[in-house]
Formats: structure tokens, C-alpha cells, sequence
């Protein structure tokens, strides 16, 4: 038996390459005096200050220079881990086994193709890059003078900057884009230009990277679409009541609070994949609030507005639909703070209409708030009030653009290789799609937010923040509270979310589930992954509430469901939308959420 010849590679047609070339042409000059004519450098350079980083930097060098062993240490550890490297490369080379210098992290998706271990030369590319990013943080972790936010800020950027360095993402150092290059007589590479323009095209002369089959969704088909209807609106809402699925329902209605930084349906997602739907399911009367997409017409709207005009309406809207005073309350995120300001308020208040609250991957304290504490301090809140008072909102691109940065290697250059080096069709996520669904926030609401929380953390201190009149003490909140993290939320970390929940005096049920901010919160039961962690106890800090904690297969609703159940009152007849005072406006998933 003989092997089998190489596949010879695909000749490309010159005349064929040649039209393709000219009609890319044409459709880069087109785009390039759009983007002119609109002129937008003024707005960009208002929303983006990099004096702040630049100083941040500085700083590092700074110090790095006044700790010359540090260098040198970092120096003779990378070299003498090079030459290691250079000897084993060589014997490979010769036909002789060799041992790895450096391997990937576990999970680490970039090195998957066989050929990053199998093939020496980019095998040795792989370990030097791997190499030269154990030595960049070093180099970052050597400057022991630094402050924490500086040292944080460095950090951040300088693992971005490695991460674009990785081989992966260029075509001549991804055997994976060779290979297709080979096949294809490099078609893919001019088919990847293609959606490259497509993408600029798409965000008006900036690059909006395609991250999922944009025609495969549709809200109210098969997105969003669990029956139900919109029976009030306001300015900043609309609120859905859905309709119920069995016979009988749960006394107490539900209220859903969803973030307004995107859209609610992360909650109403596929069929198989909707929280909203489950809990619907289990016989519970589902009201949510919809969010409008701001313009600037609502730049003045402040965090006071979405609490007066968001929960505190809903609960109005709720007891004239169904005649119920008290409901039990749900918060994810952003939305999930919002919850917890409002229970301190009514706290204040001696307004006991929320029975029970759940709180979903939510801050309620933000003295380690994670990676987009990066993103805030005095220079660069400055710059943004500046750009977004002029405008009147912070844009859904620039938003989502942080949420990207803070997961390059995921959001960004997985689609750069997908889209524009191997040319490959974008698959149909729902949740990938939901994220590029970007919304708009008001100037008076983000700037108040990002100061109040992430630069001063007032919202921690009891008194620290006054709404309506009203002193804001998250801590003396009374109401039970079935506070969910996930273990691996880089936008909420766990560890500052259990910091926040033990300040808090109410009952509490701490859940820590797996994954991250977006899929650890959305764990339909239906898919067994992930698992969650429960401890009766609230110890002093989240490391001794790991050590002694519970580990659960499958999904944390059917652990909250149990607990929302016994909060929740007797069965009663199912309620059905435009039954009580409040007339249907028009059906869900009505028309705040369509605005794009």
C-alpha cells in the first residue's frame, strides 16, 4: 500500500482575482469618505482619553527603572527559559524527544490544531509567545512601588497588548489559515477581506466584528417571543406580563429587574435557553421590565428615574393587574444593584411590597470591583461626562466595545480569525447575538453611576448616596435575599459580590454558580453543565465560604425555584393578561426592545 499524495493546492483564476480586487477597491473608497463626511473624530477623541492610561504607564516605567533587579531577575528568568527552549527545538529537530519549556493554560482554545504541538516550527512559535507573555507580566509585577489601581490598569493593558501579539492572529503564522490558504488557493483570504469590508461597512466606517449569523434571529420568532403582553409603559420602561402555561398559579407574582445595559431577552433567549419561559413553567405569574433604548431626548434621566420609573412603577402596575400588594422581586446585574437600591429605599421608606428579592451576579459593593474599574477614574469619567453630555448618551458600540476589550481573546480575535482569515460563516448564537445588541444609556445615569460606584464606591457606605430625598443604606435591607454569583464573572467577581451580600443584615441564601457573568446565570436545567456551590454559613471572607461550601450538579434554578417557592403563597387561578385594571398595550416582547 502507497500514502497517499499531497492534495495539490487550488490555482486561483487571475481574471476572477482581478474583479474581486477592483470591486473591494471601490467599496473601500466608499466607506472611507462616508466615514469622512460624518467626521466623528471629534466625538471619539471626547469619549476616549488616554492620558490616564498614558500616565499609568509612565509610572510603571518609572518605578521598573528604580528597581533594576527586578528587570534583571525578569530578564535572566526569560532568556535562560529561551535557550531552554532553542536546545529542546533543536532536538526535536534532530528526531529527538523533547520535554516542553512552557505549555498553555488549561482552556486555553488558541493552540486547539494539532499542529501548534506536532509540527515543530510552530511549536517553537507557541512556546515563544508564551514565554514572552510570562516575561511581560513580570516585568508588571515587578514594579512593587506601584498603587493598586495603577499596577491594575497596567496589567489590563498590557495583557491586551500581548494578547494581539499571539501568532493565532495573523494568516502566515496560523497553520490553521494555511491550510485553508493551501486548499483554497488563498480564497479564503480575499473572501476574509470581503467581510472585513462588510464589517466596516456595517459599522459606518468603524469596524463592527460579525459574531453570529445576524439573519438568524428574530425578536418575537424565535428570540424574546414567550407569550405575553405589554400592560404599561412609561418613559423608561414598558412592563410585559406573560401568559401562564399551567392552570393554577403562585399567589405572589414575579417581577423580573433586567439590566438596561442590553437588552432584557439574555432572560428570553431560544425556546430552550429562556429563564423567563422556566419560570413560567413552574406556575409563577412572570412580570419584566423592558427597557427603553435612550436617545437624547432622555439624557437628563438619572439612576433615580430607573428606580422610581422601573421597579417602583412595575410594583404599581402589578397590583392593578392582579390586585396582589406584595410580589417577590428578581435582579440580574445592573439590574440586580438597581434591586438593591430599591430595597434600601423602601427600607427607608416602610414600603414592605417586595416580599423576597433574588439577586443575580450583581454588585452591591465596589471596593474590588473587578476589571472595569480600569475603565474609571477622574481623568476618564471626565472625558467621557464631556463627550456624552454632548451627544446625550453614551453609545450602545462604546459599551460594548469595554465588555469586548475585557475578553479579547473570546470577543475579538476568535471572530478576527473566524471572519476574516479563514473566511468561515458565523454560526447562530442566540446569546452572541443578544451581546451585539448594544443600547444606548443617558448622560445623566452613566456618569452619576460610574462615579458614585466604581470611583468613589458611595453606594457601599451606608448614607453614602441620596436619592429622592432618600439616605441609601444597602446594609439595613431586611428582605430575604437569594444572591446568585458565578464563578468565573469578569464583570462582576464573585468574591467582591460575597464581600457586598455580607454587609447585608437580611436572610440570606448565598449561591455560587459556574461559569461566567452571561452563562452561569442563564443554566437552563435541560443542559446539566456547570454545577453550583451552596454554604449555610456566611464566614468572614469568600475564600473560607469556598472551603466548606457544597458542590451541586446541573443547574441553580430548581435550587432557587425551591426557595422562591416557599416565598411565594398558595396556588391560585392563572392569571391572564389584560384580566385586571391594566388594559394590553400590545404584545410582548413589545416595542422598546426592538429599537436597535
Amino acid at each position: 500500500m502507497t500514502d497517499a499524495k499531497p492534495e495539490s493546492p487550488v490555482t486561483p483564476d487571475p481574471a476572477e482575482m482581478q474583479r474581486q480586487f477592483e470591486a473591494f477597491a471601490q467599496k473601500s473608497q466608499e466607506i472611507y469618505m462616508a466615514f469622512l463626511a460624518r467626521n466623528p473624530s471629534q466625538d471619539m477623541a471626547a469619549a476616549f482619553d488616554g492620558t490616564s492610561i498614558g500616565q499609568a504607564f509612565q509610572d510603571w516605567q518609572q518605578n521598573l527603572m528604580a528597581n533594576p533587579n527586578a528587570i534583571a531577575d525578569a530578564q535572566k528568568a526569560y532568556w535562560d527559559a529561551t535557550a531552554k527552549l532553542w536546545q529542546a527545538t533543536s532536538d526535536r529537530m534532530a528526531g529527538k524527544p523533547a520535554e516542553p519549556v512552557i505549555e498553555p493554560d488549561k482552556g486555553d482554545r488558541r493552540f486547539r490544531d494539532a499542529a501548534w504541538t506536532d509540527e515543530v516550527v510552530f511549536d517553537y512559535m507557541k512556546q515563544s509567545y508564551l514565554l514572552y507573555a510570562q516575561y511581560t507580566h513580570a516585568l508588571v509585577s515587578g514594579a512593587d512601588g506601584l498603587d493598586d489601581k495603577t499596577r491594575d490598569k497596567v496589567d489590563f493593558y498590557a495583557r491586551r497588548y500581548v494578547e494581539a501579539l499571539a501568532p493565532g492572529n495573523f494568516a502566515s503564522t496560523n497553520p490553521t489559515v494555511l491550510r485553508k490558504a493551501r486548499e483554497t488557493g488563498g480564497q479564503n483570504l480575499i473572501d476574509g477581506f470581503d467581510n472585513l469590508l462588510r464589517d466596516l461597512e456595517r459599522g459606518d466606517g468603524q469596524l463592527k466584528i460579525t459574531m453570529s449569523d445576524q439573519d438568524a434571529f428574530e425578536l418575537g420568532r424565535n428570540l424574546a417571543y414567550t407569550p405575553g403582553s405589554v400592560i404599561y409603559q412609561n418613559d423608561m420602561m414598558q412592563l410585559i406580563q406573560y401568559a401562564p402555561a399551567t392552570e393554577t398559579v403562585y399567589k405572589k407574582p414575579l417581577l423580573i429587574v433586567p439590566p438596561w445595559i442590553n437588552k432584557y431577552y439574555v432572560l428570553d433567549l431560544t425556546d430552550q435557553n429562556s429563564m423567563v419561559k422556566w419560570a413560567v413553567d413552574q406556575g409563577y405569574t412572570v412580570f419584566l421590565i423592558s427597557w427603553v433604548n435612550p436617545d437624547a431626548d432622555l439624557a437628563h434621566k438619572g439612576f433615580e428615574n430607573y428606580m422610581l420609573e422601573g421597579p417602583l412603577a412595575a410594583l404599581d402596575a402589578i397590583e392593578a393587574a392582579t390586585g396582589e400588594k406584595s410580589v417577590n422581586a428578581t435582579g440580574y446585574c445592573i439590574g440586580g444593584t438597581l434591586l438593591a437600591v430599591t430595597l434600601a429605599y423602601m427600607k427607608a421608606k416602610k414600603d414592605k411590597r417586595i416580599s423576597s428579592a433574588t439577586l443575580m451576579a450583581c454588585m452591591t459593593d465596589f471596593e474590588d470591583a473587578g476589571e472595569l474599574s480600569v475603565f474609571v477614574d477622574d481623568e476618564q469619567l471626565a472625558a467621557l461626562k464631556k463627550s456624552t453630555d454632548r451627544k446625550g448618551y453614551l453609545s450602545g458600540d462604546e459599551m460594548a466595545g469595554v465588555f469586548s476589550l475585557m475578553r479579547a481573546n473570546d470577543l475579538i480575535w476568535n471572530h478576527v480569525i473566524n471572519n476574516y482569515l479563514l473566511a468561515e460563516d458565523s454560526m447562530p448564537f442566540d446569546m452572541v447575538y443578544w451581546f451585539q445588541d448594544s443600547t444606548r444609556l443617558p448622560a445623566g445615569m452613566i456618569s452619576w453611576y460610574l462615579d458614585v460606584t466604581y470611583n468613589r464606591n458611595l453606594l457601599g457606605k451606608p448614607g453614602g448616596v441620596e436619592l429622592d430625598g432618600t439616605s441609601i443604606d444597602i446594609t439595613s435591607i431586611k428582605t430575604p435575599l437569594y444572591f446568585l454569583s458565578t464563578e468565573e464573572d469578569h464583570i462582576c467577581p464573585w468574591k467582591a459580590t460575597y464581600e457586598g451580600a455580607r454587609r447585608i443584615n437580611a436572610p440570606m441564601t448565598f449561591v455560587l454558580g459556574g461559569s461566567g457573568h452571561n452563562a452561569g446565570v442563564v443554566n437552563p436545567p435541560t443542559r446539566t453543565k456547570y454545577g453550583y456551590r451552596t454554604n449555610a454559613a456566611m464566614p468572614d471572607t469568600a475564600d473560607a465560604w469556598s472551603e466548606t461550601a457544597e458542590q451541586h450538579e446541573g443547574s441553580w434554578w430548581p435550587h432557587w425555584a425551591r426557595w422562591l417557592g416557599a416565598k411565594s403563597g398558595k396556588q391560585v387561578p392563572a392569571r391572564q393578561p389584560g384580566s385586571g385594571e391594566t388594559a394590553i398595550i400590545e404584545p410582548a416582547p413589545g416595542s422598546y426592545v426592538k429599537v436597535r
